[in-house]
């Protein structure tokens, strides 16, 4: 099941992160490296992962116009780099290019696109971005263009997993940010679900930071994770 579980490596604080690597390494199968880490520390930190046969989600999405876009993928998929990911709202076009950049040098990779952020609600997508509808509504039109710009997949709560699937098929990625484990702190995330109700749903990879990486013990916090979303 470690292949469903991707870590987040969210840290600035250089001795935090290598604390986390190794206590982590030989266990997980995938890392995600984000704007905070990546921009702290640079393209070595995904070397360390790829040296030690993790694979990296390089979590940046990217949202600009579609040339800056597909020269900016092309230039991360030279890293080694598994799955990227843009933000939907950029467009068809921008996707488009998004993925015909990143596959020119990772043929296996997976691009996905954000839908809406697990840091939205209702009200927030409604008032403050002036989306109108429902949240889920809007997740499932955006993850219809990212699969019609040729995408692998989509970023998502677990709650809209099942729907998307239904309607773009089974082998559509759903990749679930806003995972806690019961009795976690929910932190700055809105639209949130345990790993087991994220499994259940279908979701492919489930996003978990903070669960893991600010427990006494990540190993064994990971590992816990890992036994109770044991079908």
């Amino acid at each position: 099941m470690k292949d469903h579980i991707i870590v987040a490596f969210d840290t600035q604080d250089k001795k935090q992160f290598d604390f986390l690597f190794n206590d982590l390494k030989n266990d997980i199968g995938h890392a995600k490296i984000g704007m905070e880490a990546f921009y702290t520390f640079g393209i070595d930190v995904i070397e360390r992962f790829k040296k030690e046969n993790i694979k990296v989600f390089l979590d940046l999405k990217l949202h600009d116009i579609p040339s800056t876009v597909e020269k900016a993928s092309r230039t991360l998929s030279k890293l080694g780099v598994d799955i990227l990911n843009v933000h939907a709202a950029g467009g068809v076009d921008m996707m488009k290019a998004a993925a015909l950049g990143f596959k020119e040098n990772q043929t296996n990779g997976k691009m996905i696109a954000v839908t809406q952020l697990t840091s939205t609600n209702q009200d927030i997508m409604n008032n403050e971005l002036n989306i109108p509808g429902l949240v889920e509504h809007q997740v499932e039109h955006m993850a219809t263009l990212t699969k019609s710009a040729g995408l692998d997949g989509i970023v998502s709560s677990a709650g809209e997993v099942k729907k998307v699937k239904a309607r773009l098929g089974l082998d559509f990625i759903c990749v679930t940010p806003g995972i806690r484990p019961k009795g976690s702190d929910q932190g700055d995330q809105k639209r949130i679900y345990t790993p087991m109700e994220a499994i259940t749903s279908g979701a492919d990879y489930l996003v978990i930071g903070r669960p893991i990486t600010q427990a006494p013990s990540p190993k064994e916090a990971y590992l816990k994770i890992l036994e109770d979303i044991k079908l």
